[in-house]
This record gives C-alpha cells, sequence and structure tokens, in this order.
C-alpha cells in the first residue's frame, strides 16, 4: 500500500512540475476570464524567458518591444478610464448649468409666444432680403389681430421685435399668442421665419444628454439655444 500511496504522489508531482492538472482537478470549475493583467503578463513573459532555446535567446529588441506594448496597453486602459470619469463629470456639469436656466427664458425658432415676467413678448425675424416695411402681426388662437407693429426698412439678416404694454386679458390668458412676420415688398406675401423667446419649466435626462423642457415647443436640446435671458 506504501508503494502505490508513493507511486501516486510521484506522479502527481511530475504532472505538476509539467503543468498537467489531474483528473480531480481538470474538471473542477475554474474562474473564466476575459482579459490578461499585469500579472498574466508577467506569468507569461516569465515562462517564455524559462522556455527559450538556450541557443538563440530572446532578442533584448524583442523584450523590450513587448514590455513596450504591455506598458502601451496598459496606459490605453488607465486612460479609458479617466476619459470615463472625465465623461460623467462633465455630465454632471451639464446637468447642472442646464437646470439654472430653469425659470428663464430661450430663444427657440417658432411663431407661438407669451408674455414674460415684465409682460412683453419677444422674438427676432431672420430677413433673407431687405424688407422694404417690414411687419410683425400678433395674434390670437381664434386668428383675431391683436397688435400690429410696422418696423419700417430692415436690413437682411436677424431683426428685433418685442410687444409691450399688452392688455392685462392677454397677460392672464392661457393660451400662447401667434406671431407672423412679413417683408411688405410687392408681390411677397410669404411669412417669414421667427424666433421668440420661450419659458424654460424643466429638464430631463436622455439617452443622448440633459434636455430642455420648454413651453409650447416640448423638448429642446440645450445645443440649439443661442440666447436666453431672465
Amino acid at each position: 500500500m506504501s508503494e502505490i500511496n508513493s507511486s501516486n504522489q510521484s506522479l502527481t508531482n511530475i504532472l505538476d512540475k509539467l503543468g498537467i492538472n489531474s483528473a480531480k482537478e481538470k474538471f473542477a470549475p475554474k474562474e473564466v476570464k476575459d482579459q490578461l493583467g499585469q500579472e498574466d503578463f508577467l506569468k507569461l513573459m516569465t515562462t517564455q524567458l524559462q522556455n527559450q532555446d538556450p541557443f538563440e535567446p530572446v532578442n533584448n529588441a524583442d523584450f523590450i518591444a513587448q514590455m513596450a506594448q504591455f506598458s502601451t496597453v496598459t496606459g490605453i486602459t488607465s486612460m479609458d478610464e479617466t476619459m470615463k470619469s472625465v465623461s460623467q463629470q462633465l455630465s454632471e456639469m451639464r446637468i447642472a448649468s442646464t437646470t439654472q436656466m430653469m425659470g428663464h427664458s430661450v430663444l427657440v425658432p417658432g411663431k407661438y409666444a407669451r408674455p414674460d415676467k415684465e409682460g412683453v413678448i419677444s422674438g427676432v425675424v431672420d430677413l433673407p432680403e431687405t424688407a422694404a416695411n417690414l411687419n410683425i402681426i400678433f395674434e390670437n388662437s381664434d386668428g383675431e389681430v391683436l397688435h400690429q407693429d410696422a418696423l419700417g426698412i430692415q436690413k437682411a439678416g436677424l431683426v428685433g421685435f418685442d410687444w409691450k404694454d399688452l392688455p392685462e386679458d392677454i397677460k392672464s390668458s392661457s393660451n400662447p399668442i401667434t406671431i407672423r412676420a412679413f417683408t411688405g415688398n410687392t408681390g411677397d406675401t410669404g411669412e417669414l421665419s421667427t424666433q421668440v423667446f420661450a419659458n424654460v419649466f424643466g429638464t430631463s435626462k436622455t439617452d443622448t444628454g440633459v434636455m430642455l423642457e420648454v413651453e409650447d415647443y416640448g423638448t429642446i436640446d440645450p445645443s440649439q439655444v443661442v440666447r436666453f435671458k431672465n
């Protein structure tokens, strides 16, 4: 019996030296790794050095190249973690900066407007060419003209407009005002593109980032906002 045990121990030792697992260990559950770490790399390099041909050893340049390659991979991994951290911090900063816009008015493309905190409706018109007499018309939801401004001759570009001293019933109305703009040029009856100041009442976080919730216009990307006011 002692001879059998001695033989088994010798076989186990030989298998261990050769790096071959016993039948019991072979079927034992192992931890599965999908990436090689620094420890794994050093083990591979040590095994390579131990098993190299003594008559043709690993070239120093190749050895240094492997070390440099591993250092590069390690640096990229570290940089990736750093960039993830920076991205998270930038996301938090965007949330903070976007939240600060709540309660303010932002300039958005559209023709529906409401009075601001001071009771003023304002916006801009994008003139593609010089207007002989730029006209801004303010209508209610029924299409009734409430107010009209004749701004006279205006050069091409962005032209600001506003309606002050609004009646109290319009200020307290729950319906937005519709704005229409015309050049006044002969034969030109098409409406002009307008941008108005609309109130930001909330923010929301989506897969693409933080978005503004703007009254009458829904979700707006903050990058589209070029101007805001109190």
